[in-house]
């Protein structure tokens, strides 16, 4: 895909931070207890977070794709560092479209800023995908709802200062259609959280947060009540590109570290580069990455068009994950026994793309979304049905 000139020079400013300021210090963050809220406030103020986002709240009211051209280059520098450009520009375009003009000013000028970071309160201990059967409890009082139940898997879940919501409002039944989603500050009494010891993404962080009869306004809800599901999820098809376009990047990082090592080593008196056995596999991944990253910004044109993308969100989500991993994993063994050491980053690298096989739906959902799109509802109806 060809980028314009104004998207070039943005292009320029997140390389030039991304591989300056926060490549060399990547796996040094890791042994860090949290995000450098620092880092946040600095990319907000080169214009690098919720580049998409409307100029009423500092935004630059720019293209999905400017979007992704920026996440990329930020997960170049460091993958962990790119979820605050990824979760600003989803959570500040769900709060945009559905919170009241007030409360959507408040926060997501915060987001723009890097003063404030808004996590995403799907998942429950009881299921993962299975995002409609939702357990959390939101029941009105008066001008108030009051929350009790437990978010689990939540990114940031220790260090975010408020929360996208999903709760049920509506009986059990009811499905998707009893869910509402509401903007909950989770700085204030009945809210408690931990944090989770994960392989990989330490300094995100992910973990369960518990709200026990915590009070949220009623003008904090996001769109109507009970149609929560339906209205806020339309916008994960954007998250799910940018999550692929995050993985693609930390893959371009590893083969671009390779290919200077294969020139620059030498066996039996020649460069590693000259054998076709250790060349062929990296230009088989370095092709596969090209075509994922050429098929994340079909999506995102697609979206910026008014297309429908579900399908090529799915593909490349499920897709741009796995094809990293196994690039990376490639690149660390064409390192031979200097890649197996957690000096090098590649292992890093390794363990931040795996979390994205599993978050935000499985390679298994995203091949059952891409079946329905083609073929209709008939391709997950039959799998229910004939379940063992």
């Amino acid at each position: 895909m060809m980028f314009d000139d104004d998207q070039i020079a943005l292009r320029d400013v997140a390389r030039r931070f991304a591989r300056e300021k926060l490549r060399p210090d990547y796996q040094k963050r890791e042994s860090q207890p949290g995000i450098d809220r620092a880092l946040f406030k600095e990319m907000g103020s080169l214009g690098l977070i919720g580049v998409d986002l409307p100029e009423e709240y500092g935004g630059l009211g720019l293209s999905g794709v400017t979007a992704g051209i920026i996440t990329e280059e930020i997960a170049y520098g460091d993958f962990n560092v790119s979820y605050m450009q990824l979760l600003s520009s989803l959570m500040g375009a769900i709060i945009h479209a559905n919170a009241s003009p007030e409360l959507a000013r408040t926060w997501n000028s915060r987001i723009v800023a890097g003063e404030a970071i808004v996590a995403l309160g799907l998942t429950e201990p009881r299921g993962g995908s299975d995002a409609a059967n939702l357990q959390l409890k939101a029941g009105r009082v008066g001008d108030e709802y009051v929350l009790s139940g437990e978010k689990t898997s939540i990114t940031f879940a220790d260090q975010a200062d408020a929360i996208v919501l999903f709760a049920r409002t509506g009986k059990p039944e009811e499905g998707a259609r009893g869910i509402s989603a509401f903007l909950v500050d989770l700085n204030q009494k009945g809210v408690q959280r931990t944090r989770f010891n994960d392989v990989g993404s330490k300094i995100i962080g992910r973990g369960s947060v518990f709200f026990d009869d915590v009070r949220v306004p009623v003008e904090n809800r996001l769109g109507e009540e009970g149609k929560g599901f339906t209205q806020v999820m339309q916008g994960f098809d954007f998250s799910r590109i940018l999550i692929a376009l995050q993985c693609v990047a930390a893959a371009q990082a590893s083969i671009d570290e390779t290919w200077e090592y294969v020139k620059e080593r030498h066996t039996f008196g020649a460069p590693l580069a000259q054998y076709q056995g250790v060349s062929f596999p990296i230009v088989e991944f370095e092709t596969l990455i090209a075509a994922c990253r050429q098929l994340c910004y079909h999506g995102l044109a697609l979206r910026d068009a008014g297309q429908p993308h579900t399908a090529e969100a799915a593909m490349v989500k499920w897709m741009g994950p796995k094809t990293a991993f196994d690039a990376i994993h490639q690149c660390l063994l064409t390192f031979g026994h200097y890649g197996w050491s957690m000096d090098l980053p590649h292992q890093q690298r390794l363990r931040d793309v795996m979390g994205l096989e599993i978050g935000d739906g499985t390679a298994q959902i995203m091949k059952l979304i891409v079946a329905r799109e083609r073929v209709g509802r008939a391709a997950v109806q039959y799998a229910k049905e004939n379940k063992s």
